[in-house]
C-alpha cells in the first residue's frame, strides 16, 4: 500500500508564511499528498503553478485530490446548473490532472446535500447524472473519481458504503469508483466487511482515529478488521490520513509508523 495525508496547500502559519506540511510530509517518508482541489480550482493561474512548483521542491508528489466541488456548484435541487457543472468539471479536472492526481475524492457535502423539502429519489438521480458528466472528463486525463460516503453529522445523502456501492453502479462508468472512509464508516455503524462486499470498487481509502477525527497514531482493534479485509481482497492502492492535529509533524511520523505496521 502506499502512504499519504490530506494537507491543505494553501495554510499559512500564524505570522503568514505556508504551512510546511507538504515539506514535512516529503521528510517524514510519505509516499503522496491530497490536496483540496476545489481551493486550488479558484485560484488564479500564477498561485496554481506556484502549488505545483511547490510540489517539484518538496520531491512528493500529489496522487490524490479531495473536496472535489465547492458548495457554490450545486448537484441537487431545484437550482441545479448543468453548464456550470460541466464547466467547473473541466476546469478542477484539468487541475488535479496538472497536479499529478489519479484519483479525486468526491464527498463534498455542501454541494450535494438534498435541499429541505426537495424529493430525495430526484437527488440521487441528480447525483448520478452529475457523475456521468464527469467521468468522461475525468477519464479523458486518466482519473478515477471515487464517491465518498460522508456521515449523518455532515450529510444527509450517501452516507455509508453500501449506499456509494449502489450510487457508483448506478452511474456505471469506469472513471467513478469507491472510497471506503473508516472514520465515516465507524460514525454510520457499518461493518468493515463493507471493504469484502465492495471490494472490485474500491479505489481509494481515507483513515482517522474515531470519533474524534484526529491522527491514527496508535494501533485501535478497529483498524486491524479493517486492514485485515483490505489485505483479503489484495488492496494495494492508497491510503490517506484525513484528521486533524495540534501537532502535525510528531503525529503525522507516528501515523506513518502504525499504517505501515497495519498494512506493510
Amino acid at each position: 500500500m502506499k502512504y499519504g495525508c490530506c494537507v491543505d496547500a494553501l495554510a499559512r502559519t500564524p505570522d503568514g508564511a505556508l504551512a510546511p506540511n507538504i515539506e514535512q510530509l516529503a521528510e517524514i517518508g510519505y509516499d503522496y499528498v491530497e490536496l483540496y482541489l476545489a481551493a486550488l480550482t479558484a485560484l488564479p493561474e500564477e498561485e496554481f503553478q506556484a502549488v505545483v512548483d511547490r510540489l517539484d521542491r518538496a520531491g512528493i508528489p500529489c496522487e490524490a485530490c479531495c473536496v472535489f466541488y465547492p458548495r457554490t456548484v450545486r448537484l441537487t435541487g431545484p437550482d441545479v446548473d448543468w453548464a456550470q457543472v460541466e464547466d467547473y468539471d473541466r476546469r478542477a479536472i484539468g487541475r488535479a490532472a496538472r497536479l499529478g492526481a489519479q484519483v479525486i475524492v468526491f464527498g463534498s457535502a455542501g454541494a450535494k446535500n438534498v435541499p429541505e423539502g426537495f424529493p430525495y429519489e430526484r437527488a440521487w438521480a441528480q447525483i448520478v447524472q452529475a457523475m456521468r458528466i464527469a467521468a468522461p472528463i475525468a477519464e479523458e486525463h486518466g482519473i478515477t473519481i471515487v464517491i465518498e460516503p460522508l456521515n449523518r453529522k455532515e450529510a444527509n445523502i450517501v452516507l455509508t458504503g453500501a449506499e456509494g456501492l449502489k450510487l457508483a453502479r448506478e452511474v456505471d462508468r469506469p472513471a467513478v469508483q469507491l472510497l471506503i472512509d473508516y472514520y465515516h464508516m465507524v460514525l454510520e455503524g457499518e461493518s468493515a466487511d463493507i471493504v469484502l462486499e465492495a471490494r472490485d470498487a474500491i479505489r481509494h481509502i481515507h483513515i482517522a482515529s474515531a470519533p474524534a477525527r484526529t491522527y491514527p497514531v496508535t494501533v485501535e482493534p478497529g483498524f486491524l478488521s479493517f486492514f485485515a479485509n483490505l489485505k483479503a481482497i489484495g488492496y494495494q492502492a492508497r491510503v490517506s490520513v484525513e484528521a486533524r492535529t495540534e501537532n502535525f509533524r510528531e503525529d503525522a511520523a507516528a501515523a506513518l509508523r502504525v499504517l505501515k505496521q497495519l498494512g506493510g
